[in-house]
C-alpha cells in the first residue's frame, strides 16, 4: 500500500527503490505472500508488483482486493474531523471487471487469493461473491477472501461462508485494538487464515512516544517487532502484511518471529497497551451518489 504516491495515489516518488525493496523481499529474504489492492494507485501498486517481480516465482502468493471507490489523494487522509472516504461498490459487473483489470495489471492468468475490499450494504451478498465464484469456476481467481473496513463481523463471515469458500479474513486488529477477536478466534477454529491490517494501529504504537516503542526498550528491540511478534504468538492462523518502503526496516519485520519473552513479560505489554487505544477509520456513510 505505501509503494505508492502520496495519499496512495500515483506511482511512488522513487519507483526504483520501490523495486528494490520487492526484489528484496522475495528474491532474497524469501517473502512468500503480497497484499495489494486495485484501489492502491489506484492500479499502480499491481504495476508496480508486475514490474518488479514478474515473472513470478512458484513460492510466491499474491493477493489483491477489489470493489472499493477512490476519488483521489486525500480519500483516507486521518484528520481532525473528517472520516476517510471508505465507500464500496460491490456490483457484479464492476466486480468481474476489476478482477480481468488485476489479472492485466499482475501479469497473471490466475489471482491466488481474491479479496471483496469492502461488503457494499446496497448489493446482496450473494450477488457480490456470485460473481467472484463464477471467476473462480472461470479458473481467475483460486480462492475468495473478505476485507473488512474496519472489520467483517462473524454474522457476515457465516453468512459468506454459505454462498462460497471463504478461505481468508482481513481486518483491522492489532495489540491495543482487539475488538475483531472473535472473528479471529472464529477463523482460526475453521481453518481460515487471519490477516490483521493496521497490525501497528497505523503507526500510532511504534512511532517516537508509542507505547510499542516504550515497552521495546527494556528487550532490545523495535517496537514494531514486538507488535509483529505479538500478533504471531497470539493466534496460529495469522498472516502478517506489515507495510513499509524501507529496507531496512523490511529487515526488522521480518526478525519479528525471533523475539522470545515469557508468558509474564507477554502479560505485562498486553496490559500496557490495553490503556491507549489507536486511531480506526469509520466508513463514510454519504458521499456525492448519496446515502451509504
Amino acid at each position: 500500500m505505501h509503494l505508492t504516491g502520496p495519499g496512495v495515489w500515483g506511482p511512488p516518488e522513487n519507483p526504483d527503490q520501490a523495486v528494490r525493496l520487492l526484489r528484496r523481499a522475495v528474491d532474497d529474504l524469501g517473502v512468500n505472500f503480497i497484499d495489494t489492492a486495485d484501489s492502491y494507485g489506484p492500479g499502480y501498486n499491481e504495476e508496480l508488483i508486475r514490474k518488479a517481480l514478474h515473472p513470478y516465482p512458484d513460492h510466491l502468493v499474491i493477493a489483491t482486493k477489489g470493489g472499493m471507490l477512490r476519488t483521489g489523494p486525500d480519500d483516507w487522509v486521518r484528520a481532525e474531523g473528517r472520516n476517510p472516504y471508505i465507500v464500496a461498490l460491490g456490483r457484479p459487473e464492476y466486480l468481474r471487471q476489476q478482477v480481468e483489470v488485476s489479472l492485466h495489471r499482475l501479469g497473471l492468468e490466475r489471482i491466488d487469493l481474491y479479496q471483496l475490499h469492502r461488503i457494499d450494504p446496497l448489493v446482496p451478498l450473494e450477488d457480490q461473491l456470485g460473481a467472484l465464484a463464477e471467476l473462480r469456476e472461470q479458473g481467475k481467481i483460486r480462492h475468495i477472501g473478505l476485507s473488512g473496513q474496519p472489520e467483517v463481523t462473524v454474522e457476515q463471515l457465516e453468512q459468506a461462508a454459505e454462498i462460497v469458500d471463504i478461505v481468508a479474513v482481513e481486518n483491522l486488529y492489532n495489540i491495543a485494538d482487539r475488538s475483531g477477536e472473535s472473528i479471529l478466534r472464529y477463523a482460526e477454529q475453521r481453518g481460515m487464515v487471519f490477516i490483521p491490517w493496521f497490525p501497528l494501529g497505523h503507526g500510532d504504537l511504534v512511532g517516537p512516544g508509542g507505547i510499542l516503542t516504550k515497552a521495546a526498550e527494556r528487550y532490545g528491540v523495535t517496537g514494531a517487532q514486538l507488535g509483529l511478534a505479538w500478533l504471531l504468538r497470539h493466534a496460529s492462523n495469522t498472516l502478517l502484511i506489515p507495510g513499509t518502503t524501507s529496507v531496512a526496516h523490511l529487515e526488522e519485520n521480518l526478525r519479528a518471529d525471533e523475539i522470545r519473552l515469557t508468558d509474564s513479560q507477554w502479560d505485562e505489554i498486553e496490559a500496557l497497551c490495553a490503556t491507549v487505544t489507536p486511531w480506526r477509520p469509520k466508513p463514510v456513510r454519504k458521499h456525492r451518489g448519496g446515502a451509504r
